[in-house]
C-alpha cells in the first residue's frame, strides 16, 4: 500500500470515528435536557440512569478517535494541541466531569451535593458539545498559526487582527469565521439534543418522561433547522482552502467545499443527503409517532452525515485543518500524516478497532432493556 493510499484510508477510519463519537454524544444531548425532562427526583432518577448506563462507551469512541489521530496525523496533534490548547483543555475538562458527575451525583454523604454533579452533567452537555463543534468548524474556517517547514516551530497568534486566546478566537473573532464556527456548535448542539430526546423515549418506561422526551425532540428539532441549514449554506458558499495535488500550494478558492461535494461521481453529497433524510425520517417516526425505533433511524442518519462533512474537510484536495495567518502552513493529510512505515504499522494495529466497536456493541447490547422503576432503586443506580 502506498503512502497516499494509506493517508486516505487514515483519514476515512477518522472520519468514521468522528461519526461514531457524535453517534453517542445523544448523552450530553440528554444531559443538558435533563432539567427539562426531569420534574421529580424520581423522573430524575429514569434520567440520569438511562444516559448514565451509555456514558462509558462514548468515553471510549472518544479515546479511540483521539488515539486514531494522533497516530496517523501527528502534526495535527501537536498544532492542535499545542497552540489551540485552551479549548481542548475545556472540551477534555468537561468529559472529566461528566465522569465524575455520574460516578458521585447519589453517593451518600456526598459534600458537594447532587446538584453540583448534575451542574457537571450540564456543562458537558452544553459547553463540551458546542466547543466540540466550534473546534471542527475550524477544519473549514482556519485557525491563527504557523508552522516553520523546516524545524517544525509553531507560533499561534501571528495574524496582525488575531486574537492570541489559544484556541478559544475560534469562537469570539469575528475576523475569521467564528460565526460558521459557532453556528456549527449550536447545530451540533441541538442535534444531539435531539438524538437525546429520543433516546429517552426509547429507553425509559415512565410515561410522562417519555412524552416529555418526544416533546422536546420535536422542539429542538425545529430550531435545529435553522442552524443545520444555515451551516450548509454557508459550507458551500465560503472560500475553501484548495490544495494544488502537484505543487501542494494552498490557496484559497471561492466555493471549494462546493466543488469538493460534488467531485468524484457527488459520492459525498450523496452520503450527506442520505444522512439528512434519514434522520428526518427517524425524528418523525420517533418524536411525532413515539416508536422507539425513532432514535436508531435517527442516528443512522447521524451517522452518514458527520461522516460526509469529515470527508469533505478531509479529501478532495483540501486543507483538512487550515492557517489562515499563513496559508502554507495548512494542515494536509498529506503533510500532517506520519511516515510510510508509522502509517502501514497503525494499519495493522486498525484491525483491533472492530473488536473494540464489538465490546461496545456487546455492552449496549446486555443493558438494552428499557430502564424500569426496579432498575433505578437498585442500590448500583447513578
Amino acid at each position: 500500500m502506498t503512502h497516499s493510499v494509506l493517508q486516505h484510508y487514515w483519514w476515512f477510519i477518522i472520519s468514521l470515528l468522528g461519526a461514531m463519537l457524535v453517534f453517542m454524544m445523544f448523552v450530553q444531548g440528554g444531559q443538558s435536557l435533563a432539567m427539562q425532562l426531569a420534574k421529580d427526583e424520581e423522573e430524575e432518577k429514569y434520567v440520569y440512569n438511562s444516559l448514565g448506563r451509555k456514558w462509558e462507551l462514548g468515553f471510549t469512541v472518544l479515546v479511540m478517535f483521539g488515539g486514531a489521530l494522533y497516530a496517523a496525523f501527528p502534526l495535527f496533534y501537536s498544532v492542535s494541541f499545542g497552540g489551540a490548547y485552551w479549548v481542548w483543555y475545556i472540551i477534555l475538562f468537561s468529559f472529566v466531569v461528566q465522569a465524575v458527575g455520574y460516578e458521585y451525583r447519589t453517593k451518600p454523604d456526598n459534600i458537594l451535593g447532587k446538584k453540583v454533579y448534575q451542574g457537571f452533567l450540564y456543562f458537558n452537555g452544553f459547553i463540551g458539545t458546542i466547543l466540540l463543534g466550534v473546534a471542527v468548524g475550524t477544519f473549514f474556517t482556519g485557525s491563527n498559526f504557523s508552522v516553520n517547514g523546516i524545524t517544525r516551530e509553531l507560533t499561534w497568534g501571528v495574524a496582525k487582527d488575531g486574537i492570541n486566546l489559544r484556541g478559544l478566537e475560534a469562537a469570539i473573532s469575528f475576523n475569521h469565521g467564528a460565526l460558521f464556527n459557532l453556528i456549527f456548535g449550536l447545530m451540533l448542539l441541538f442535534l444531539v439534543r435531539v438524538t437525546g430526546a429520543l433516546w429517552v423515549n426509547n429507553n425509559i418506561t415512565n410515561e410522562a418522561v417519555k412524552e416529555k422526551a418526544q416533546k422536546l425532540a420535536k422542539i429542538n428539532f425545529f430550531i435545529l433547522l435553522p442552524f443545520l441549514l444555515a451551516m450548509l449554506i454557508m459550507l458551500v458558499t465560503m472560500k475553501g482552502y484548495f490544495v494544488d495535488p502537484k505543487t501542494q500550494v494552498v490557496s484559497l478558492v471561492d466555493g471549494h467545499y462546493l466543488n469538493s461535494l460534488l467531485a468524484g461521481g457527488a459520492y459525498k453529497l450523496i452520503i450527506l443527503l442520505i444522512g439528512a433524510v434519514t434522520f428526518v425520517y427517524g425524528v418523525f417516526a420517533g418524536a411525532f409517532q413515539g416508536k422507539r425505533i425513532g432514535f436508531w433511524i435517527a442516528n443512522v442518519g447521524v451517522l452518514f452525515v458527520v461522516l460526509a462533512i469529515f470527508m469533505t474537510a478531509g479529501y478532495g484536495n483540501s486543507a483538512f485543518y487550515p492557517s489562515y495567518a499563513d496559508l502554507q502552513s495548512s494542515l494536509t493529510i498529506q503533510n500532517a500524516s506520519g511516515s510510510l512505515v508509522g502509517l502501514r504499522t497503525m494499519f495493522y494495529v486498525s484491525f483491533a478497532i472492530p473488536f473494540v466497536l464489538l465490546e461496545v456493541g456487546y455492552t449496549w447490547y446486555v443493558m438494552r432493556k428499557p430502564i424500569n422503576k426496579e432498575d433505578v432503586e437498585d442500590k448500583h443506580a447513578y
